[in-house]
């Protein structure tokens, strides 16, 4: 598998729809989960999967995303495997062109990545979650001599509005494919059949009757190339896949697992506080098959006389909270005493501060002050939250722009760096 098929994760995009966390972040680099990042999700099933060459194309904010790869994925004689980022480069006349599109980015990194000899190429997203076995996914493109593989699973319809579509035939060869349908008679034409769920032994569920494109393909080498040239275009979901698809040797690949994608605010907000439950969300706890990121080298949290509920806390943290409920705290998080966190997410900070203010100007602290009352938001890191504060969407807005803080889709979001006094509400 090491040498069979090499791993591209596509990170260059600037997450407009996740915004305003992409102010500060590119989306891969957004943090997730406590103590992850987005991007770890790709890279580890990849390396689970004994996928050990990867290459990262970003374009974005890169600084942070190439500090991350940096400081958490080594490789060594013992440990063989690789991990380069790719980014814009400039030409010899002098002119730096930009990647108009997930296509775009890797024909214009073709020359490099075409420099490793495998024979397969498995694209990922830099921004979903799953907990996938890729060596399945390779086995049925090999089994099926198939130039594409297209890993699919049943969805809603109001999913299928803002996803790929798949259209297969008796077996799992692929027959059509449209992106983001809208209309009704499009979408009944790619209604799945009750054969289809005979055939792959599924339940057949009234609200999951289309087959969506999870956005993660296998080529075959030649195959890759050979589209790159033919089809100029810039978009693998808009552009290419329809275009291979049509030549015949395109299957796909059937997932029975959790998959998201993080397009919005809501969608990230939702697929971290699914952590803080046993029913749903992406596995953090096989050790199997685990989700690596950088070590801090901190204790486990330290908790006083708090009370918490259905909530993750990472290390570093000092909670001095009155209550901690539904919620995800951050690496080095500190909260002070008689607060009330309640369907949050706490990002933390990358270091602490002393006691007493740097000549940079740092405050003297991060974190969130004593008596606030933070309810259904999103703190973003090295946020500092005075004493008495009431961040709780009070007038219900599900939109809101001010200075450092922001409401999307109901949601309250902090964004990196933000000082909020004492006694302010929103």
């Amino acid at each position: 598998m090491q040498n069979t098929c090499t791993a591209i994760v596509l990170a260059g995009g600037q997450g407009k729809r996740l915004f305003p966390l992409t102010i500060n972040h590119c989306k891969p680099a957004v943090p997730f989960g406590g103590r992850y990042r987005l991007i770890d999700i790709p890279i580890s099933n990849a390396i689970n999967s004994n996928i050990r060459k990867i290459f990262v194309i970003a374009q974005y904010l890169t600084a942070e995303l190439q500090h991350h790869l940096h400081q958490t994925y080594h490789f060594d004689a013992f440990n063989p495997g690789s991990l380069d980022m790719l980014t814009p480069e400039e030409k010899p006349e002098g002119e730096k062109l930009w990647f108009e599109g997930t296509a775009d980015a890797i024909r214009q990194c073709l020359n490099t990545i075409l420099k490793d000899p495998a024979e397969y190429f498995l694209i990922l997203s830099g921004d979903q979650l799953y907990n996938i076995d890729f060596t399945k996914m390779l086995q049925c493109a090999i089994e099926n001599d198939a130039d594409l593989t297209i890993a699919a699973f049943p969805i809603k319809e109001e999913e299928a509005k803002r996803m790929g579509l798949l259209k297969i035939n008796g077996g799992c060869f692929l027959t059509d494919f449209i992106e983001k349908p809208q209309d009704k008679k499009t979408l009944e034409a790619f209604a799945l059949k009750e054969s289809f769920f005979k055939k792959w032994q599924l339940k057949q569920k009234d609200d999951c009757k289309y087959l969506g494109s999870m956005g993660i393909y296998i080529f075959k080498r030649e195959a890759l190339v050979r589209l790159l040239k033919e089809d100029p275009r810039e978009d693998f979901g808009k552009h290419l896949i329809p275009t291979e698809i049509k030549k015949g040797k395109a299957v796909a690949y059937l997932y029975r697992g959790y998959w998201e994608d993080i397009g919005t605010i809501h969608s990230f907000y939702e697929a971290n506080l699914a952590l803080t439950t046993r029913e749903y969300g992406i596995d953090l706890y096989n050790e199997k098959n685990p989700i690596f990121s950088g070590n801090s080298h901190l204790p486990g949290p330290k908790i006083f006389s708090t009370q918490i509920e259905n909530s993750l806390l990472s290390e570093g943290s000092i909670i001095q909270a009155k209550t901690v409920t539904n919620s995800i705290i951050g690496v080095r998080c500190q909260i002070g005493f008689n607060s009330i966190i309640t369907n949050s997410i706490i990002m933390g900070t990358h270091f602490y501060v002393p006691p007493t203010k740097l000549e940079s100007g740092l405050p003297e602290r991060f974190g969130i002050g004593e008596n606030c009352l933070i309810k259904n938001a999103i703190i973003d890191e090295h946020v500092l939250i005075g004493n008495n504060v009431k961040l709780t969407n009070k007038n219900n807005l599900t939109l809101y722009d001010g200075e450092g803080i922001f409401i999307r889709d109901g949601i309250l979001v902090v964004c990196y760096g933000t000082t909020i006094p004492d006694n302010f509400e929103l």
